[in-house]
C-alpha cells in the first residue's frame, strides 16, 4: 500500500521539484497539489494523507495556521525559503523543516524519516505499508532499500560510510552521525568515533570489544559506558 502525500506551495516551481524528488519512491504517490492552501482542506479529511509537504509563507494562509486548523494532522514536512521559522515548525511537531532550494540528499533523508515514521504508526493497526523497516542509501546514483533488520554495522571511512549487511556491503556518501540519526535509537548505537551497531546483531561483547558475525569491534573509551548500559538493560528488558 502507498503513502499518499499532498504538497502545498504557491509556487509552481517548488512544486515540480518536489514532485521530481517524489518520482525515485514507488512507495509514494501524489494525492494531489495546491497552490492554495484552502483548497487542501477537503481531500485530505475525505482520503488518508499521511504526508503534507507545506510552504509556510502563502498569500491565502501560511503554513503554521494551516497546521493549526487541521481536524485530522498527517505528518507535517515543511518546506520554506527561511531558515528563521525552524523553531516554531517544530514546536507543531512537524515531522521535517526543508529549506529550499532542496538537494535530494536532504529529501532522501526525509523520505526515510517518513518510512519509518508511517512504519511506526501502522505498527498496531491494518493500515500502512506492510513492509519491513527500511532506508534507502544512494549508492553508485542508484538508490538501494535496505531492511533495517539486515543491518550488521556501520563503519566510518572519512567522507563515506560502509554499510555492512547480511546480504552485502554499500559504500555511501554520508557520515556516520547522519545515518546515525536516521536509524531508531532503538535498535542501533555508535559505539566509536568509527562504528555504529545493530545491537539485536551482537554475538558478544568481552571488555571493550563487541562481536558481531565474526568481526570484533572497538568500544571507544567516550562511548563505553553508555553502551554497557544500553545493552545489559535491554538484556533485562529481554529476560523480563
Amino acid at each position: 500500500m502507498k503513502i499518499k502525500c499532498v504538497i502545498i506551495d504557491d509556487e509552481p516551481l517548488a512544486i515540480n521539484v518536489i514532485e521530481n524528488h517524489l518520482k525515485n519512491f514507488d512507495h509514494i504517490e501524489i494525492a494531489a497539489t495546491f497552490n492554495n492552501p484552502l483548497k487542501a482542506y477537503s481531500i485530505i479529511e475525505q482520503e488518508k494523507i499521511e504526508v503534507i509537504f507545506l510552504d509556510i509563507n502563502m498569500p491565502q494562509m501560511s503554513g503554521f495556521t494551516f497546521i493549526e486548523n487541521l481536524n485530522h494532522k498527517p505528518l507535517i514536512v515543511i518546506t520554506t525559503a527561511y531558515r528563521e521559522y525552524a523553531v516554531k515548525s517544530f514546536e507543531l511537531n512537524v515531522l521535517d523543516y526543508l529549506v529550499k532550494p532542496i538537494p535530494f540528499n536532504r529529501f532522501l533523508k526525509t523520505i526515510n524519516k517518513i518510512y519509518q515514521q508511517v512504519s511506526v504508526n501502522s505498527s498496531g493497526g491494518d493500515g500502512g505499508l506492510h513492509q519491513e523497516p527500511h532506508i534507502f542509501l544512494k549508492v553508485n546514483k542508484k538508490l538501494m532499500k535496505v531492511n533495517l533488520n539486515d543491518i550488521l554495522f556501520i563503519e566510518s571511512l572519512k567522507d563515506y560510510i560502509k554499510v555492512i549487511t547480511i546480504l552485502g556491503d554499500y559504500v555511501v556518501h554520508k557520515s556516520l552521525t547522519a545515518i546515525t540519526e536516521e536509524l531508531p535509537q532503538s535498535n542501533f548505537i555508535r559505539i566509536h568515533r568509527s562504528y555504529t551497531i545493530s545491537i539485536n546483531k551482537i554475538n558478544a561483547l568481552e571488555g571493550n570489544t563487541i562481536e558481531i558475525s565474526g568481526k570484533k569491534i572497538p568500544i571507544g573509551r567516550n562511548y563505553l559506558k553508555q553502551t554497557k548500559e544500553r545493552i545489559f538493560n535491554i538484556n533485562e528488558e529481554d529476560k523480563s
